[in-house]
């Protein structure tokens, strides 16, 4: 079988009209490519440093819902994901002081999804999984270290400029489909707005390989534990609990990020006498941004390019695969002259983001430091009530698995997953 992984030298040679760019191989940009690839469409990938993508210590998305593995399992890669997870059908809301609050089981959606779970899997296993499929597709040509330093429009396509090494190339892309993260060129280069907010505090994430399940009971593999002084989110991956801490704006961040200093937080968590073991801790700023627009003639941006949000709901990974799927649908059926479906793809897509994935991760976030007594009671009394009601828990439930904003975008008439 040819192998996919070319030399830089692929960048010398004309595109076929119908060839699709790929910008980035992350989560998002990697679900594109296979997807473009088996509807036989050309795919030329361009990654700057795809080992970022692929170590599995890195604190990055570790949560996939429900529509996305329905995806990903049209994909065929959802049953070799499977296996590197661990299958979370429950999850709580707990209080730092009271303990459980609400417990809610995503087996009431058992007859709307083949999934009925989370998967807690780092996104490097799908990133490697995606990535051996690649090298064996001869339509698709991967590049690493294929650094896109500049984006220009043209009149039928889309102007790159793209480093290896020393060298600059010129690639004139008929199609391109921008999933190069938060600071995307395509989109700085493109004058495409950004706006939205920055919280004061940052996000800390610490992987710990102490078992918290021995020191909390009932603790759920997904934890999301409110508190008005330090709330927290407690998570298991196969390798270990990641734990996500705020940190105050005017705190001494070296000291935040040393393990030692970790170590001594988790104590406040659950008590531990022996110690915390803590393997690895990453400190980041967190935002709430969408794009202007999600189109700018022959490009579309996807995933972080397009929206960034707070990690709380596990939704920004799983919103991208979403895009992933949406753009390639739309590409399709432009290139194939079906229709022009692109507009509708940015028009959609960005609509997505603003009403679902960055309302319920902002109200997720103030719901969790909330300070007023009062306040948080009613919260906390409203959630027993819908996770006690199958008919409220099964609504509530569609929102937070994700299956309301996925079928927002699915084609009328679409019978959703199942």
């Amino acid at each position: 079988m040819t192998s996919a992984t070319d030399h830089p030298s692929v960048l010398q040679r004309p595109l076929s009209p119908d060839t699709v760019v790929v910008l980035g191989l992350g989560p998002v940009g990697s679900v594109a490519a296979l997807a473009l690839a088996q509807r036989g469409i050309p795919v030329l990938a361009l990654e700057a440093a795809h080992e970022q993508y692929a170590d599995p210590l890195e604190s990055r998305a570790s949560t996939f819902h429900p529509p996305t593995l329905e995806m990903l399992d049209e994909l065929g890669v959802t049953e070799e994901l499977l296996d590197t997870g661990l299958r979370a059908p429950r999850y709580q809301y707990r209080d730092r002081r009271a303990g459980v609050v609400a417990d809610f089981d995503l087996a009431v959606l058992a007859e709307e999804t083949r999934y009925p779970f989370r998967l807690q899997s780092e996104q490097s296993n799908l990133v490697r999984i995606i990535r051996e499929r690649l090298l064996q597709i001869p339509h698709v040509q991967v590049v690493v270290g294929a650094d896109v330093v500049g984006v220009r429009p043209l009149p039928d396509g889309i102007g790159l400029s793209v480093r290896t090494g020393e060298d600059v190339h010129l690639v004139d892309a008929p199609w391109v489909l921008a999933a190069d993260g938060a600071n995307s060129v395509a989109r700085r280069d493109l004058d495409i707005g950004f706006d939205g907010t920055t919280y004061e505090e940052r996000f800390l994430v610490a992987s710990t390989t102490t078992e918290l399940a021995d020191l909390l009971p009932d603790l759920a593999y997904v934890n999301y534990v409110s508190d008005p002084q330090e709330w927290l989110v407690l998570l298991r991956t196969p390798r270990h609990w990641r734990v996500l801490f705020p940190i105050p704006d005017g705190t001494d961040l070296d000291q935040a990020r040393d393990p030692a200093d970790v170590a001594r937080r988790l104590q406040d968590v659950a008590a531990h006498p022996p110690g915390y073991d803590v393997t690895h801790t990453t400190l980041y700023n967190v935002h709430q941004r969408v794009a202007a627009t999600f189109r700018a003639g022959h490009l579309l941006l996807a995933g972080d390019a397009a929206h960034i949000n707070n990690p709380l709901g596990g939704m920004g990974m799983n919103s991208g695969i979403h895009d992933a799927i949406a753009a390639v649908r739309a590409l399709h059926d432009t290139i194939g002259g079906a229709a022009d479906s692109l507009d509708e793809y940015a028009t959609t897509r960005r609509h997505v983001a603003m009403t679902y994935i960055q309302q319920a991760t902002h109200r997720n976030w103030q719901l969790m430091q909330e300070r007023d007594p009062a306040v948080r009671q009613q919260h906390h009394d409203k959630l027993r009530r819908t996770a006690a009601d199958p008919v409220a828990a099964r609504e509530y439930l569609r929102d937070a698995a994700m299956l309301t904003s996925f079928r927002a975008t699915l084609p009328t008439g679409s019978p959703g997953p199942r």
